[in-house]
């Protein structure tokens, strides 16, 4: 099963994808006597019990007993989640970590293998496909994380890895923009990331509940893995590919940590970490170090105002975003002491 939210009348509403058309969830069901949430926040609130009912709104509409009148013309799409209830971000992917800090020349941190690890960013500042719009601070070295993202559908707390797959509601993409600048100077003060990150982080374009993607299912002792194809392109042009089998801790793992001592809430996004090769911050460095080598030059590269960023993930569709400069310049790098 697929959900969406999208715009109607300022308000976000549950869409349901059927035969790839988008349909209001909770009129559709209405149709045929079953009563669903019009929004994705309390939808997920009861969500073992609202979801088997979208299935049946779902067989229904693929049998012709819903109309027509209930599927959406052009619909705006938001985050499948709007301004969910946790924001966490994962650091799963041993590629990306290694490669980044070789490419600042330190060795890899042994910690990394011992334990998952995350931080929370602005669930406030979560958005879905479409425009994105970045301060003037924002472009100095912006960046794209290529990232996969589930949604927690029941409560939990001490859950361990082992049942921590049954809490997940769905998967979608996940991209936690980055700016660069911002991120490091602040890091170099051993807290953070906090304003490199808290502007924008979008997701979308579905919410794909764990079903959908059974095809593609590894089972490990350590929760569940998926065989799914992950790519980024920066104004069309291909920059990245991995898969997000190659998640050295999984969501399970995750989840379990995020969960000690805390309970976690239906409608928290968790996020899966950045792909090897899923970023400049890696590419970029990478790109420098094999130049030095050969004794050649490289430049750069990093997102800019107009560029369009696309991140793939197989069984998850396609998220779109273009990144817009803000018209009003204000700057807090300006603001330094000193």
């Amino acid at each position: 099963m697929r959900l969406v939210s999208y715009l109607r009348k300022e308000k976000d509403r549950i869409g349901i994808v059927v035969n790839n058309k988008i349909y209001d969830l909770s009129k559709a069901a209405a149709s045929i006597d079953i009563e669903l949430p019009g929004r994705m926040r309390k939808f997920l609130k009861n969500w073992e019990a609202n979801s088997a009912l979208a299935r049946q709104v779902a067989d229904a509409i693929k049998l012709g007993k819903v109309k027509e009148d209930f599927s959406v013309n052009e619909p705006k799409l938001l985050a499948p989640v709007p301004k969910p209830t946790s924001c966490r971000d994962g650091y799963a992917f041993r590629q990306h970590v290694a490669t980044a800090r070789r490419n600042r020349g330190v060795e890899m941190i042994p910690e990394f293998d011992q334990f998952p690890v995350f931080y929370f960013t602005n669930h406030n500042a979560v958005f879905g496909e479409g425009d994105v719009y970045v301060e003037k601070d924002h472009l100095d070295k912006l960046d794209f994380e290529l990232e996969c993202a589930v949604v927690i559908g029941k409560k939990g707390i001490n859950i361990p890895a082992e049942i921590a797959d049954d809490y997940i509601a769905g998967y979608m993409i996940m991209n936690d923009l980055s700016a660069r600048t911002l991120q490091m100077e602040e890091m170099k003060l051993n807290l953070g990331p906090a304003k490199g990150k808290d502007f924008a982080t979008t997701i979308g374009p579905y919410l794909v509940t764990p079903d959908e993607l059974e095809p593609y299912l590894i089972d490990t002792p350590y929760g569940k893995k998926y065989n799914l194809s992950m790519k980024a392109y920066h104004n069309g042009k291909q920059v990245s590919s991995g898969n997000l089998k190659d998640m050295d801790w999984t969501f399970a793992q995750i989840i379990e940590r995020a969960s000690y001592g805390v309970e976690l809430l239906p409608g928290d996004v968790i996020g899966s970490g950045t792909v090897g090769t899923g970023c400049y911050l890696e590419l970029n460095g990478t790109g420098m170090l094999e130049a030095k080598q050969k004794g050649e030059s490289y430049s750069p590269v990093w997102l800019n105002d107009g560029d369009i960023i696309e991140l793939e993930i197989d069984g998850l569709g396609k998220l779109s975003n273009r990144i817009v400069k803000k018209e009003e310049e204000y700057s807090i790098l300006s603001k330094k002491k000193n």
